[in-house]
């Protein structure tokens, strides 16, 4: 597309394009406002007072202009047009299914559900954790485990993590992991690539060949059904590793389990734990993400279990309530002691797969799952019939996959395939795989018997011909799913009525402002949003042939370029599919480079004491030594520290880990000097990008001298917090780096790269890079540069507004704050018994999710309000917190009781503003409606607030009824 034509449908945003005053909430007319009560002349000079001069980029970014939403969606209609679409019976773990509609249309593309934070504020997220909780059931019946997470980032991802807990359980006494080499390849290399980190001895090879004598054993990956499509008895195995103390992990199929004997009632005691993916639940392949990993295990290894977990718990009414379950475990409490760094899961994708469990419940799955094996031993059938080997002939177990050795040549039936718009996988010695699924038919077996030299031939022969009887005494016996969740929805008028139930107990960017510090919940706008459900995007395999997959490339070859510009680095790797997976990627890099150098001694990491609690988990899953930077009492890292920690480890100095601007939101002057004292002593500098929305088009980190920075895409670049995934965290490395970037094996072995691969997919969650490529695109240079700009203002014109109310923490040295800022509430607790979360709790009756709390500081909040909140939002924000410091006051001045009063009792539900009684000494109106403009719409809290010790002393994870509850 020419220039001309860009510019000439700019429009009325002039040259900063349409777009931008869609997406940027202030206006002019507010942008000058803040800046009078700010005390700025212009945004220019006011930027020039927060961003060091010294660090300051010259000139603009080299991006394209704005474009408007239209020619944009055109423009990437064109591109997307470049993926071709063939009938994908590859497998490996990715297969086709149909999204339901009232699925599709309601959950996935809607905003009410996409953009959701992580539910730490319970009382706002009561429907999402019930979807969740439906997930965990649904996965701990089907996998015969009591126990199982709210979702990982994808199968190979559950993989790693599930080695590294059967290491944390047996208390690092044993380093060696066998992994069947008829796993996923990619589960392979991802788990390659964490063991090889975190020093376990990952040994591939045939199950038969595994010494389960060995001492040093952890634990055993196996796979069930084999990546080849066998179905093999693991009872004997499973009972052999018991004997040796060893833990048994096993890899499943999710919808075949419905039909075979779940893992954990394998011979005497079951697997330990059980991993996969649940894309195949009413999740697009997506070209390979995001999708909701999955992982169950017994009850008595909860604490060693990594992710999000959901449970039951009451409210302080007594009523049933759900929250997150068992905390203390999760990195951002344990940091250098936690054996994950998982800070996210997949829970939109999560969702989607609960409510399709509900959707089609425990008869319909098994009525997909019989129809799929089905079809596939009628497959056999001809075949077989055409002269074709399958291993087992006609008898040996399979489900959905056949692993054909060609009578005759394998690449005339690859190409045969081709010609009718088929991929097949090709394992390279002769032999091709086929895989069926939820979406193939009649037509599609026909032709593939076709395509192996059969002609003519009748389906109705070979379904006839075929038995549909689960062999070798591994078929399924014990019940699952039974609870009414997933036996109560059947007509598509009962799922929506369901869905939009859970739904109105969410709390989203739909209702209000999110301002969260350090999470930048801006505007996921439905431009952005709509090109993820095309065909051309959601329906590619991730190893479909490359010819097929053009307009991918493209895409991900200008996103890549777009943010190494915006960075200021060589090079991007799209691969890790979180931020915690970015700072993990990056780190594995700089360990790659320094042991090419032969300093495999440079294990040591320096990392500030404020830093996220991902960073050390991180740092310790890449193999390093952590070690603590103080930071001083207005945040920022103690230089002189930094300087006798770097020199005192100078000669073992790896890394050291800065986020910038601060974790308190601040732009340190003298950053340039933090970076030069760790390279002067031989160390390399990850930058933290999670406060990139303040830097772009005002400062790059490659050029004020870091060596590699993650991005955070659903932070800065727009796509969705998903209620805590989906997320993406590529890295940006300078010429150092480029070499030891992640690589795949499975896309491309030529690029596997020194660090290996650090997610299943090659892009890891590939589908919604088109969101980050359309919010570029769509603002332009000039229109990221001005949210940076608005970002910056609206943080310190709230600051402003509060200072009076609350004291600031951290302040610049010309006395500004970065994009967010840090209000102490400390003093509340000695002066009226007020705790931090009684005001987050408060904030609720006023429509508004909390600030993040009790972070970098105990007992103070966190607040970040994007650009893309407008004058007015920000105002609202400001007057509840301003009449919640006048409530706390009236605390302190004997007008309220300290036991009972308005932050005590909140949130205040309906129910409990409803009820017959109310004893309490302010009025109901006081409790429901704080603020005048909530009488026009208000969010109310479904639940009062949720006693979480009671939780976890009961702890409860998976669907019960009422009854029992209240038991």
């Amino acid at each position: 597309m020419s220039m001309t034509g860009v510019a000439a449908d700019a429009g009325i945003g002039g040259s900063l394009g349409d777009f931008v005053g869609r997406h940027v909430g202030p206006s002019e007319g507010d942008v000058a406002a803040m800046l009078s009560v700010v005390g700025a002349g212009s945004l220019d000079s006011f930027i020039d007072e927060v961003v060091p001069a010294s660090i300051r980029m010259e000139g603009e970014l080299d991006l394209p202009v704005a474009r408007s939403e239209r020619v944009l969606l055109r423009d990437l209609r064109a591109i997307a047009e470049k993926n071709k679409v063939f009938r994908s019976c590859i497998g490996m773990g990715y297969v086709g299914t149909v999204t339901p509609g009232v699925i599709g249309r309601n959950v996935f593309e809607n905003p009410q559900w996409y953009t959701q934070y992580t539910p730490y504020q319970p009382e706002t997220a009561q429907g999402r954790l019930e979807a969740l909780l439906n997930f965990q059931t649904m996965v701990c019946d089907l996998t015969g485990l009591p126990l199982a997470n709210s979702s990982m980032l994808d199968e190979g991802t559950s993989a790693a993590e599930a080695m590294a807990m059967c290491v944390a359980i047996l208390r690092g006494k044993r380093k060696t992991f066998y992994v069947a080499d008829d796993c996923q390849p990619q589960t392979i290399g991802v788990v390659r690539t964490r063991g090889k980190s975190m020093g376990i001895d990952v040994v591939v090879g045939h199950p038969q060949d595994f010494d389960m004598e060995n001492p040093d054993v952890a634990g055993i990956l196996i796979s069930y059904p084999t990546s080849d499509g066998r179905v093999e008895c693991w009872e004997k195995l499973t009972d052999w590793a018991h004997k040796n103390g060893s833990m048994v992990v096993a890899a499943v199929d999710l919808l075949a389990m419905t039909l075979l004997t779940p893992p954990g009632e394998w011979g005497e005691t079951g697997a330990d734990i059980v991993v996969g993916s649940a894309q195949r639940f009413g999740v697009p392949m997506g070209f390979g993400g995001p999708h909701a990993g999955f992982m169950a295990t017994r009850e008595e290894f909860v604490r060693k279990m990594p992710g999000r977990l959901v449970g039951m718990s009451v409210d302080s009414h007594g009523q049933p309530a759900l929250r997150l379950a068992v905390q203390t475990r999760e990195q951002h409490i344990k940091r250098d002691r936690a054996t994950s760094n998982i800070c996210t899961a997949q829970v939109l994708l999560a969702v989607m797969a609960s409510m399709y469990g509900v959707y089609h419940g425990p008869d319909g799955l098994k009525a997909i799952a019989k129809k799929i094996h089905k079809m596939t031993e009628a497959l056999r059938v001809g075949l077989v019939g055409l002269g074709h080997e399958i291993e087992g002939g006609l008898d040996g177990l399979v489900f959905d996959t056949l692993r054909v050795k060609v009578n005759g040549d394998s690449a005339v039936v690859m190409n045969a395939a081709r010609e009718r718009r088929i991929n097949l996988r090709d394992f390279g010695d002769g032999s091709v795989g086929i895989t069926l699924d939820e979406t193939s038919d009649e037509g599609l077996v026909t032709d593939l018997v076709a395509i192996f030299g059969g002609g003519s031939v009748s389906f109705g022969d070979l379904w006839e011909g075929a038995s549909d009887e689960i062999t070798g005494g591994l078929a399924r016996t014990s019940s699952f799913m039974s609870h009414e969740v997933f036996n109560s929805h059947r007509s598509e008028t009962e799922m929506l009525r369901y869905i939009s139930e859970l739904q109105s107990r969410e709390l989203s960017l739909a209702h209000s402002m999110m301002p969260l510090g350090s999470c930048t919940m801006k505007l996921n706008a439905t431009t952005e949003m709509v090109p993820v459900s095309w065909r051309e995007f959601a329906h590619m395999h991730p190893f479909a042939p490359a010819d097929q997959c053009k307009g991918y490339f493209e895409l991900f070859d200008q996103l890549e370029s777009w943010l190494a510009e915006i960075t200021g680095f060589e090079a991007v790797s799209l691969m890790p599919n979180a931020g915690s997976q970015g700072e993990y990627a990056g780190l594995l890099a700089i360990r790659g480079y320094h042991e090419s150098r032969g300093d495999v001694q440079r294990n040591v990491c320096l990392i500030p004491t404020s830093a996220h609690g991902t960073n050390p988990a991180s740092a310790v899953i890449a193999g390093m030594k952590v070690v603590a930077v103080k930071v001083d009492e207005t945040g920022a890292i103690v230089f002189d520290d930094l300087v006798a920690q770097a020199e005192k480890y100078k000669d073992t100095l790896a890394a050291a880990m800065i986020t910038y601007p601060s974790t308190c939101g601040v732009f340190d002057d003298n950053i340039c000097e933090m970076i030069e004292v760790v390279h002067e002593r031989g160390g390399l500098v990850y930058l933290d990008g999670a406060n990139m929305n303040a830097q772009v088009g005002l400062c790059r980190p490659g050029d004020y001298g870091a060596d590699v920075c993650h991005l955070n895409l659903h932070k800065t670049f727009c796509i969705p917090h998903g209620g805590g995934g989906p997320g993406m965290g590529p890295i940006g490395v300078n010429s150092k780096l480029k070499p030891f970037l992640p690589g795949h094996s499975v896309r491309d072995p030529s690029t596997g790269g020194n660090a290996g691969a650090v997610s299943s997919a090659p892009e890891g969650s590939p589908s919604i890079l088109p969101i980050s490529w359309v919010y570029i695109a769509l603002m332009g240079k000039r229109g990221l540069t001005r949210a940076s700009q608005v970002a910056v203002l609206n943080a310190n014109y709230m600051a402003e507004r509060l200072k009076d109310d609350y004291d600031i923490l951290f302040r610049g040295s010309k006395g500004r704050v970065a994009h967010e800022f840090v209000m102490d509430c400390r003093g509340f607790k000695k002066s009226a018994g007020i705790e931090i979360d009684d005001i987050a709790k408060r904030l609720i009756d006023f429509g508004f999710h909390a600030p993040t709390m009790s972070w970098p500081v105990a007992g103070t909040l966190m607040v970040e309000p994007t650009e893309s909140e407008s004058k007015a939002e920000l105002d609202r924000f400001c007057d509840a917190m301003i009449t919640i410091r006048q409530e706390i006051r009236d605390i302190e001045e004997g007008v309220m009781p300290r036991e009972d009063n308005p932050l005590k009792g909140a949130p205040h539900s309906m129910a409990a503003v409803g009820a017959d009684e109310w004893d309490h000494p302010y009025s109901r109106d006081v409790a429901a409606y704080p603020a005048e403009h909530l009488r026009r719409f208000k969010f109310w809290s479904p639940v009062g607030r949720v006693d979480n010790p009671y939780g976890d002393r009961n702890l409860v994870c998976s669907c019960v009824s009422v009854d029992e509850v209240a038991e």
